[in-house]
């Protein structure tokens, strides 16, 4: 086995390159082997195996920076730099993240998490690096997908401008770029990476500007003729518009081919793209056939490809599905606009059913909030289905282009509050924060499917901003009895009996169900109400609440500072009220990687540390006959 000689950066250095593809092979074993295990993002590292190996043997880490954007594909990066035993509890409470993490180890150069965010940290990497008199290199490698956000074309704007060697590896599965123009595209790169013709190309224009009379005018038609032949025949030249220079396209599983590239990359003093073209899944039949399936998996059969774990109930991405069909069929204004998630928001049969009223923008977020303000200042009535953590990136657009002008806009805010595996760049647990200071914005939290189904019906009656969050996974189906018509910023009361109250959001009312449960064994009077509206907060039930009741617990998936507790807090001070308020909430800081429900009981939302909480703040005063009176 070679892998088991790699154990640190240089390494794979020491790998006879007659065994280089049987090293590709073993690497993917081990991951195939090792996902289907602890689930993970499969098909995407399964593509870049020979072409991080060829980055792993051209640079020199951690000397030298390499930035992964969105960096779910780093799997193998992390194998090359000795982290393999770390596998055995990849995304695991306290284990191995994901994605790169620069307190995981120094060859991690840069966190992602996000998408298009590579050519600007890496942009940034090499200017800091210049001005400190540094001689590293500094290489970005970037999905074809992530080309479609804004920032990674802002970035490619300010490459230009770089006097000194940046690296773009283009990681090109064949999904959004052109497909190879073929023999002469292949000629054309060769020589235009040989050193020689970029020595020949700077220097040819101060030798023909010497020519009397006629010097200048040959430099000019030589340009627009190396131009019009350039458009014809390569495929960057969208990139060299850029002033970037490009190279390739070259096979991504041709690791000899790919490291004769990357080092004549290496030599040039400006920016640089290689474009490298692989096949996503590779190595894994059921990946190949289904990329998308395996793009973020579950445990599975590694024979079959079928997930390990049995079909659960429907999740809230599916309710929410269902109802925009549903609704779709009665109101003929309603849009769907996704930012390269169909699948993972629900959107899929919307798009099937009403082809000509779904919009996908690629990984654009702040493109997809600007374009439903359009659509809703058009007359129409757009649904934006994006996650809590994505929809962050366009936080201006909301305030700016929606908010402002007041546009019937719905936010269906998916994965909100915590959603496990993949950490911190993807915990839902800012979105009530940074929602609930942008005025005109409505925020809705349903209990249970049957509210969500509930909310969406009332949306198309609402003609404001509006937000609806809800969390990953199976859809709460209890207390389907209690469906109260939904009020505009009004609460819904599910039990009042005095003594301690349970303000619950959204996916906290199963659990402040359970408290209630565990309090009144003891003998404690407890009453649970349905926040349902966030912004606005319903102060008429404060005001109720707060003449017979001692304590005051609100309950929310969101981190602290800007939530719903604070806003209670804030209300009931300001009254003067004599309540205590008890605010249950996430810390203001950043959640790591693990599963959900650990994660609840560290933070200390889970209801058995809720229910502990509050005897230490109840005291015995709201016991009840039961409990000695």
């Amino acid at each position: 086995m070679i892998l088991e000689n790699i154990n640190q950066p240089s390494d794979i250095k020491k790998v006879d390159p007659a065994d280089y593809g049987c090293l590709a092979e073993e690497i993917r074993r081990f991951l195939i082997d090792k996902i289907s295990m602890t689930g993970g993002h499969l098909a995407s590292n399964l593509g870049v195996v020979e072409l991080t190996m060829a980055l792993h043997l051209v640079f020199d880490l951690p000397e030298d920076k390499i930035v992964w954007d969105v960096g779910h594909q780093s799997y193998t990066h992390k194998l090359l730099t000795g982290r393999k035993e770390g596998f055995e509890e990849l995304r695991q409470y306290g284990g191995l993240s994901g994605f790169p993490k620069r307190k995981e180890s120094s060859c991690d150069a840069f966190d992602t998490g996000h998408s298009s965010t590579s050519i600007s940290a890496g942009l940034g990497l090499a200017k800091a690096r210049d001005l400190r008199g540094e001689h590293y290199s500094v290489i970005s490698v970037i999905g074809d997908g992530a080309l479609t956000g804004g920032m990674a074309f802002e970035a490619l704007n300010n490459a230009e401008k770089l006097k000194s060697n940046f690296i773009i590896v283009l990681n090109d599965n064949q999904m959004s770029i052109s497909e190879n123009i073929g023999g002469v595209s292949r000629y054309l790169s060769k020589v235009r990476t040989d050193s020689g013709y970029n020595e020949f190309k700077e220097n040819l224009a101060e030798v023909l500007t010497k020519i009397p009379g006629i010097g200048e005018k040959l430099v000019t038609q030589l340009v627009r003729t190396k131009s019009s032949i350039k458009q014809l025949f390569i495929p960057g030249m969208l990139f060299e518009n850029f002033g970037v220079t490009y190279l390739g396209p070259v096979d991504g599983h041709n690791i000899k081919d790919m490291m004769r590239i990357l080092q004549e990359a290496r030599r040039l003093n400006r920016a640089v793209l290689v474009h490298v073209v692989t096949k996503k899944g590779m190595g894994y039949k059921p990946a190949e056939m289904q990329p998308s399936k395996f793009h973020g998996v579950e445990p599975f059969d590694i024979k079959t490809g079928k997930c390990k774990a049995a079909k659960t109930a429907a999740t809230y991405t599916d309710i929410f599905s269902v109802a925009m069909c549903k609704l779709a069929e009665r109101h003929e204004n309603l849009v769907a606009i996704s930012a390269a998630m169909p699948d993972g928001t629900g959107l899929k049969k919307f798009s099937v059913k009403f082809p000509n009223r779904f919009f996908d923008v690629g990984i654009a977020e702040e493109h997809a909030v600007t374009f439903a303000a359009g659509l809703a200042a058009g007359g129409m009535h757009p649904v934006v289905a994006v996650y809590s953590s994505f929809l962050q990136r366009a936080y201006d657009q909301i305030l700016h282009d929606v908010c402002i002008q007041n546009l019937p806009v719905i936010f269906a805010v998916d994965r909100a509050g915590l959603v496990g595996s993949d950490g911190e760049t993807h915990q839902g647990i800012f979105d009530l924060s940074y929602l609930s200071g942008i005025p005109n914005m409505s925020i809705f939290a349903p209990k249970n499917k049957y509210e969500l189904v509930d909310i969406l019906e009332f949306a198309m009656k609402f003609d404001h901003p509006l937000a609806i969050r809800y969390p990953r996974g199976t859809a709460y189906s209890g207390l389907k009895e209690i469906r109260t018509p939904i009020a505009y910023g009004k609460s819904e009361v599910i039990a009042r009996n005095g003594g301690i109250v349970l303000l619950a959001v959204g996916s906290m009312v199963k659990t402040a169900m359970e408290v209630k449960e565990m309090l009144e064994a003891e003998g404690r009077d407890v009453s649970v109400i349905n926040v349902r509206f966030v912004k606005p907060i319903d102060t008429e039930i404060l005001d109720s609440l707060a003449e017979d009741h001692r304590l005051l617990v609100t309950m929310e998936e969101n981190v602290a500072s800007g939530g719903y507790g604070e806003q209670v807090c804030s209300y009931v001070l300001d009254r003067g009220y004599p309540v205590r308020v008890l605010p249950i909430s996430l810390p203001d800081t950043y959640v790591e990687h693990g599963n959900v429900e650990i994660l609840k009981k560290e933070a200390g939302i889970d209801a058995a540390s809720i229910a502990e909480r509050i005897r230490r703040h109840a005291g015995s005063d709201t016991a009840s006959a039961a409990a000695g009176k």
